[in-house]
């Protein structure tokens, strides 16, 4: 039997020896996919190599069901059936683009910038105040020519990036630094709380809350910011009527199911109609025009109609497979920050999925959630690709191969 002290000799020159590996290869004679990533695939930790397997299954999966809930909605008003799938496929290739960027670069860069980025989208987010485009009630969207902007979404990757860089550093903060950046993050919850947009302030308030547990504030303080976070959103429900009135169909949908209760009736219809195995792909009947919004907020409900309680539950072990790999990651980061990085990437992909399928299941109030990966929309790909590859990028960062001082130009070396 091996001692301990033989078993960590043994790790230590398997490390070194992938270390020589990488200084031997020849970029010349790497593949084009093998130069963009920051080390070969036969190197990467398998946390990373499964992470970025199964979001790419996660990508295909999620074109398959918008394919089926849109199709005929888009044939109607469209005039092609493919019409939502075209337009997705196109932002699921630039969205892709950015993923590889995002795992092929330090995040030391990815960090310093963090702060710049968080600003402008906090601009943004204002500026949708006074001129944003209103949709059902809620301005949240900038219209630039024919793309529509949506900041609270795209500044998701930036607040996970600005928390992991304030608290992994809180104890060294000077308190003017901390007050500004706590102000800093309520003021980015209140302006999207004023869109409103009580769904994505309730994500970001409790994303912030966990990166700050994370790293080890005092629990006392944490929770009386819970207790003002809490206080805040019931605020916002009091204030905004049409908030008030889906906690009202909420409680009771069937008591109005022509008017307030009409949304979640028709989600809870098409799941219970999925039965145990599902009507089969592309069978879904509640997707003809009686369920609202179905290719976003509401595509869950096309899902498990079509694949049933099977499929549903798959699903929720998907995500827990996800959130199990995404806190491995954390684990075994060497710095608080990427730790912090992991967490918070987890805590988006795997939280939101979750809240969007409470919404559609009659579990939490009717809000606008997309499902990650899955909802038809850009901005919201383009966030959650870009999450998913600072997720990635960690786990790489983490075997110590590459971040630090060692970064992509290792493979130069």
């Amino acid at each position: 039997m091996r001692s301990p002290n033989e078993i960590k000799s043994g790790t230590c020159r398997s490390r070194q020896g992938k270390a020589r590996q990488l200084r031997k290869i020849d970029t010349a004679k790497l593949s084009f996919f093998q130069q963009f990533l920051p080390i070969p695939w036969s190197l990467w930790p398998s946390e990373s190599r499964l992470l970025i397997t199964l979001i790419a299954f996660w990508s295909l999966a999620g074109l398959l069901i918008l394919g089926s809930a849109s199709w005929w909605v888009a044939s109607r008003e469209m005039g092609d059936g493919a019409y939502y799938l075209k337009r997705q496929i196109i932002w699921m290739g630039a969205s892709w683009s950015l993923f590889f960027l995002v795992i092929s670069s330090n995040l030391r860069s990815w960090l310093k910038n963090a702060g710049q980025g968080f600003w402008v989208g906090l601009i943004l987010i204002l500026t949708t105040l006074m001129f944003g485009r209103t949709v059902n009630g809620a301005s949240r969207w900038l219209v630039i020519g024919a793309l529509q902007i949506q900041p609270s979404e795209l500044i998701k990757p930036f607040v996970i990036l600005q928390a992991a860089n304030i608290f992994a550093n809180w104890n060294r903060l000077c308190t003017d630094q901390k007050l500004l950046w706590l102000s800093s993050f309520g003021i980015l919850l209140l302006l999207i709380l004023k869109q409103p947009n009580l769904s994505t302030a309730g994500l970001i308030g409790i994303l912030i809350w966990l990166i700050a547990l994370a790293s080890g504030v005092k629990f006392f303080s944490l929770s009386i910011t819970a207790l003002g976070g809490l206080l805040l959103g019931l605020t916002s429900i009091l204030i905004n009527d049409y908030q008030r009135m889906r906690i009202v169909s909420f409680l009771n949908p069937w008591e109005d199911p022509q008017g307030n209760g009409y949304q979640l009736v028709q989600s809870l219809l098409a799941i219970g109609s999925g039965g145990f195995f599902g009507e089969g792909y592309g069978l879904s009947t509640q997707k003809l025009q009686y369920l609202p919004i179905q290719s976003t907020d509401f595509i869950y409900a096309v899902f498990a109609e079509e694949f049933g309680f099977v499929g549903s539950v798959m699903l929720l072990l998907f995500l827990m497979f996800i959130a199990f790999l995404g806190f491995r990651v954390s684990l075994k980061c060497n710095s608080n920050q990427t730790r912090l990085i992991a967490i918070g990437c987890t805590t988006v992909l795997v939280g939101q999925a979750i809240m969007h399928v409470a919404v559609a299941s009659g579990v939490m109030p009717t809000t606008g959630l997309p499902l990650p990966l899955v909802s038809y929309g850009g901005n919201s790909l383009i966030s959650s690709l870009m999450i998913a590859g600072l997720l990635v990028r960690s786990s790489l960062e983490s075997t110590g191969l590459i971040g630090g001082r060692r970064d992509r130009n290792t493979l130069r070396h």
